[in-house]
């Protein structure tokens, strides 16, 4: 049998990289138009492409399979192939959107009973599954952030009405959770990383400008505005830095606020998660740290909740007393903590791809809003800097789960996402706003 297994993923093996060098030629002779057109004739009109090898190398590969998504995985390395190439970036744009254009436009088109072959019809059927499949998808929210500057980010109706996918380029945190998948190849996934990071960057950048502007265009509260509705800060209407966020000027005031300024007992949130290390290292048992852990994350709550008081701090203690319970009389060590800021952060956001739901976080959001959802979330990151992967992946799951609905419909969502990025921007980035207390 096992035999049998080998030579049959030996032979699909070699006819799927007879097809992979095919377009690795193409890349090097042909323009992005005749790619694309290449691509239809293969795989969407399933007769007449001009080189009748690499035909049945594709017939020979459909009847080898086995499981109809090893197809999707075939097909998404033949986009990949295609678009990572060292080609000119206005190349590999084009290529990507049209091939997105292309597999679009069968989605609505109803299979044609008379195809020519069995296999020109089990063709249609694997293309179609592959349109559906988390590597197209990853595919088009690629296409996404390779085509941002086009979209208008801005909350106007027209942007509103945009699903959510649409976004993906403002969130450097999630690239890697949501444009990456196990079958791309290294090359791609380093282009992922150096985008990641110039978008960060230039994030960090825009922050620092947009925010010290308009503290320098403050307005100090005199007598002379003693009965105008003019605060500490009073934003200069301008259009010369524009805000790099989502938020209103007043949310990003609030949020950067709270993000680095000293909200415990004279403590920002770094130093107070330092402090609280240091407390728990000594010599705590695990029982012992689940109990401080607690009062650390309860103290994020300076708000008037009726729901804080009387539902969500009894789930986030059970929660914490029923987290590895077998552990309770060790001493407290990396494992346990990182384990046990993981599992909170699962409890609070969203467990994992098999378990979507996100409830509590819902009703956080709607209770006490973005910036305090954050400001717990955060806490837990700073006391353990190896979960912040973790989080970054929660929040891709939320972000997948909605990328089809309109960003208006998920309002709530959005204001999560920005919230965050500033979060990680303050507190794990290289520019200091500590200034704004």
């Amino acid at each position: 049998m096992k035999h049998f297994i080998d030579k049959y993923e030996t032979e699909k093996s070699q006819y799927e990289q007879y097809i992979y060098n095919h377009f690795i030629q193409l890349i090097e002779l042909e323009s992005s138009e005749e790619i694309i057109q290449r691509f239809r004739i293969l795989f969407i009109n399933h007769s007449g492409y001009p080189d009748q090898e690499v035909s049945r190398a594709l017939e020979r590969i459909i009847s080898l399979l086995q499981v109809e998504e090893e197809f999707s995985f075939i097909l998404n390395r033949c986009c990949h192939i295609v678009i990572n190439r060292k080609r000119p970036y206005n190349y590999k744009k084009d290529v990507l959107l049209n091939l997105i254009k292309l597999f679009d436009s069968i989605e609505n088109k109803s299979l044609n009973p008379y195809y020519s072959s069995p296999s020109s019809k089990r063709l249609s059927k694997l293309v179609r599954v592959f349109t559906k499949s988390e590597q197209y998808l990853t595919l088009k929210r690629f296409a996404e952030l390779i085509n941002q500057e086009v979209r208008s980010y801005r909350n106007t109706d027209s942007a509103l009405a945009e699903p959510l996918r649409t976004l993906i380029p403002r969130y450097p945190y999630l690239y890697q959770h949501c444009l990456i998948t196990l079958d791309n190849s290294y090359e791609h996934q380093q282009a992922i990383k150096k985008m990641q990071r110039q978008k960060q960057k230039k994030f960090e950048i825009d922050l620092s400008h947009y925010v010290t502007h308009k503290i320098r265009n403050r307005v100090t509260t005199t007598s002379k505005f003693k009965d105008s509705k003019f605060t500490e800060y009073s934003w200069e209407n301008t259009n010369k830095i524009q805000n790099p966020t989502l938020l209103s000027q007043d949310e990003l005031l609030s949020a950067i606020r709270q993000f680095v300024g000293k909200v415990e007992n004279g403590n920002n949130y770094q130093d107070y998660a330092k402090s609280f290390l240091i407390y728990t290292r000594e010599s705590q048992s695990y029982s012992s740290f689940k109990e401080s852990f607690y009062e650390y994350l309860s103290t994020s709550f300076n708000v008037n909740s009726r729901y804080v008081k009387h539902q969500f701090k009894e789930k986030l203690y059970k929660q914490l007393k029923n987290t590895m319970p077998y552990n309770d009389d060790k001493k407290l060590n990396d494992f346990l903590l990182m384990r046990t800021c993981n599992q909170i952060l699962g409890f609070l956001v969203v467990e994992s791809i098999q378990k979507p739901q996100h409830f509590l976080f819902l009703n956080l959001m709607s209770n006490i809003g973005p910036i305090a959802t954050t400001s717990l979330l955060l806490k837990i990151v700073l006391v353990c800097y190896r979960v912040k992967p973790y989080l970054e992946k929660r929040f891709a799951i939320l972000f997948n789960h909605y990328e089809a609905d309109t960003r208006e419909s998920v309002t709530w969502l959005v204001k999560a996402l920005e919230n965050l990025q500033v979060a990680l921007s303050t507190n794990f980035g290289r520019i200091d706003l500590s200034f704004i207390r």
